[in-house]
């Protein structure tokens, strides 16, 4: 289901006092600052009136990218990041180009062990060894159908979860951790047990082992996973790596191209942060979905010259389909579109 095309819930617009000459400044700062604080509370009131549409836990942030004017909703608390950790795992995996320890055009061999669950296209085409893919086309993978096959190599190649936590730490960025490939989370998830810990296991075993999961044991593991801080963002960490990745802090210039251009080329999710937005509205993003948790998390080009807003939208919890819940992401994403295109 797509929302493009519906009008957005509340269209919010706080116009700022015109500054006068020098010598009035001080005057008129106050009132302009005033206004703009005003403008930001009745947008996080708005956020908020969203979070019973996600039929679950709503957690934003919005920071617009020329001002930084921002607005949070639950900012500090955790998330499942579900496949928005492939940004992260793309800011090592790019760090390590940046500083010639890897090359984007090196092949990858694809092992049958190697081929995961979830979502993709490389464990539905290749059953048989003998595929070898480059970095490059697997970043691409990762990024742009979430091909979780593609994910677990990356995030190999990148040094592990730890490792691109301490990147994360280093950039300055709390609140977001990195810790296990795709086929332990979704095996944590569905109650899978006695995975090898290096997440290397055969769709034909895995499937095996999710025949053996009971419907109470996988009641229970959703429960647990829903609580775990493990492979986690809150949304105000999530909205600081973006706003670093848009400033060149996080990657080269030439690596911050690459990374944002396979973002704006992204394939999913089209109902989420773009669900409402005018058609042809630029947007670099990331989406992911387990569960009740479906995220959505990118930069938005405005209109006009207006400038850039990052959005991290994540939803936790919730018991409605994910086509319905997602309409908050989407009326989040209006909302944000709109204040900001309007107040500069």
């Amino acid at each position: 289901m797509r929302f493009r095309h519906l009008r957005p819930i509340a269209l919010l617009a706080v116009f700022s006092v015109p500054g006068a000459g020098p010598g009035h400044l001080p005057a008129q700062a106050a009132p302009v600052a005033a206004a703009a604080d005003q403008g930001l509370a009745r947008l996080q009131q708005t956020l908020a009136s969203f979070e019973p549409v996600s039929g679950g836990r709503l957690g934003i942030a919005a920071i617009h990218l020329e001002t930084g004017r921002e607005v949070y909703l639950n900012r500090g608390e955790r998330f499942p990041m579900a496949s928005t950790f492939k940004v992260p795992v793309a800011v090592e995996l790019l760090s390590r180009v940046d500083q010639g320890r890897l090359r984007l055009d090196s092949m990858i061999t694809v092992a049958p062990e190697d081929l995961h669950p979830g979502s993709g296209t490389l464990a539905d085409l290749f059953v048989q060894p003998g595929v070898a893919l480059s970095v490059r086309n697997l970043l691409e993978l990762m990024l742009l159908i979430s091909d979780n096959s593609a994910t677990d190599l990356m995030l190999r190649l990148a040094g592990g979860g730890a490792v691109v936590t301490d990147r994360m730490r280093s950039l300055g960025v709390e609140g977001v951790r990195v810790d296990r490939p795709t086929s332990l989370l979704i095996g944590d998830f569905m109650g899978v047990t006695g995975l090898p810990a290096n997440g290397q296991v055969t769709i034909a075993d895995f499937r095996g082992r999710v025949r053996n999961v009971t419907a109470e044991a996988r009641s229970g593991a959703e429960k647990t996973f829903n609580a775990d801080p493990r492979d986690t963002a809150t949304p105000e960490g999530m909205g600081l790596l973006l706003r670093k990745i848009w400033r060149r802090e996080a990657l080269s210039p030439a690596g911050t191209e690459l990374l944002l251009d396979i973002m704006r080329r992204c394939r999913t999710g089209p109902d989420r942060l773009k669900g409402m937005l005018p058609p042809g509205t630029e947007v670099m993003h990331k989406t992911g979905t387990v569960g009740g948790t479906a995220n959505d998390v990118g930069i938005i080009t405005l209109p006009q010259g207006a400038g850039h807003v990052v959005v991290a939208a994540f939803i936790k919890e919730s018991t409605l389909p994910e086509p319905e819940r997602v309409r908050a992401i989407a009326h989040a994403a209006r909302a944000i579109h709109d204040y900001f295109t309007f107040n500069p």
